[in-house]
């Protein structure tokens, strides 16, 4: 392995340590953030969560635009894209993580504090992440992919801009610009918001840890003769990658993801033991564990068709103004919401 593939590997593992140990001390997830936003009036995590995209769009299209690093060369951007499998992987994607009380990234954070219930998470995630990307599942996400893509020569919102006349710096200045203050708005609108510097800290981090990602993979990793994929902070992927480096690691190689993903452990796991948070828990009844399992092979499936979780096409994804990511991420919210008022019974209440 060549230096700068090390040092991938090791901004990976430092970039999820930090995610790991903000997630845990701030509560970070999506999920969580909607149901308090919903049902008790509690606006704070979800404007993190605001805060955070307007950070990594803000700092990730600084990057794009003074060329350090090219998000052309994501997964996000392609010209080729099925907008019918993106949302639909999204509302399978949301609904599930209600199911298992949280995403992946939640479910590595929390099971670093000891919760075993997320350990059944992480493992069925991964599995039927694996089935759906190279298994049982795949023929059929490639047949409903195949049947459904479009080619478009506008497949981001500076792109869509530039193609009404403006040039492409100042439509990707527009565009980034226009989303950011809007989120950074709603966000410090909420006056018990901005009295919660930890919760803003925490969107601040994660927002700069996604552009981290990309300049770790897109800049530092950038080799002509080994080039690494230019990614970032997601996990659908990458938990599924780990579980099969974890069994079959002679045959296969590290990368960004599956360091991150350890990373992720290692922080929450250091973090909890540092600040006494630690606790083993485990299921209250296997009606539960059926639930929970059931929403981790959902949250695998509808990751894998929505190229992304809650994190990896919500933060991520978005943060390269992809069209594709924004439809994922409407996907990810409506099986949200459809999750916590049909099965967690949610209605919602005034905002506080």
């Amino acid at each position: 392995m060549d230096s700068s593939a090390q040092l991938v590997i090791l901004a990976g593992l430092v970039i999820g340590f930090i995610y790991g140990a903000v997630g845990l001390l701030s509560g970070f997830c999506l999920m969580s953030s909607m149901r308090g936003f919903l049902a008790e009036g509690d606006g704070r995590l979800v404007r993190s969560y605001a805060l955070a995209i307007a950070v990594a769009i803000a700092a990730s299209q600084v990057l794009a635009g003074s060329g350090a690093v090219d998000l052309g060369k994501s997964i996000y951007l392609q010209q080729s894209f099925s907008a019918p499998v993106l949302f639909l992987g999204g509302l399978l994607f949301g609904y599930g993580m209600v199911l298992s009380n949280g995403c992946g990234s939640r479910a590595l954070v929390l099971l670093g504090r000891g919760n075993l219930r997320s350990f059944v998470v992480v493992i069925v995630l991964a599995i039927a992440a694996q089935m759906t990307l190279k298994g049982l599942i795949a023929p059929a996400r490639i047949a409903l992919v195949q049947a459904s893509q479009t080619t478009v020569n506008t497949n981001s919102l500076p792109s869509l801009l530039a193609a009404l006349g403006p040039s492409e710096a100042l439509s990707r200045a527009i565009a980034a610009a226009g989303i950011v203050v809007a989120l950074i708005l709603f966000a410090f609108a909420h006056p018990v918001f901005r009295r919660s510097p930890g919760q803003i800290a925490a969107g601040v981090i994660v927002g700069v840890l996604v552009a981290s990602g990309w300049f770790v993979t897109g800049y530092l990793g950038a080799d002509d003769f080994n080039p690494v994929p230019v990614t970032s902070l997601t996990f659908i992927a990458p938990i599924a990658d780990s579980l099969q480096y974890a069994m079959l690691s002679t045959g296969l190689t590290l990368n960004f993801g599956i360091a991150t993903v350890a990373g992720v452990f290692a922080g929450s796991l250091a973090t909890a033991l540092a600040t006494g948070r630690f606790k083993l828990e485990g299921y209250s009844s296997p009606r539960h564990m059926l639930r929970s399992g059931s929403g981790a092979a959902l949250m695998g499936i509808g990751g894998v068709m929505a190229f992304g979780c809650s994190i990896g096409q919500g933060l991520t994804g978005v943060s390269t103004l992809a069209l594709g990511s924004f439809v994922a991420l409407a996907g990810i919210l409506l099986g949200t919401t459809a999750g916590l008022r049909g099965v967690l019974r949610v209605q919602p209440l005034a905002m506080a």
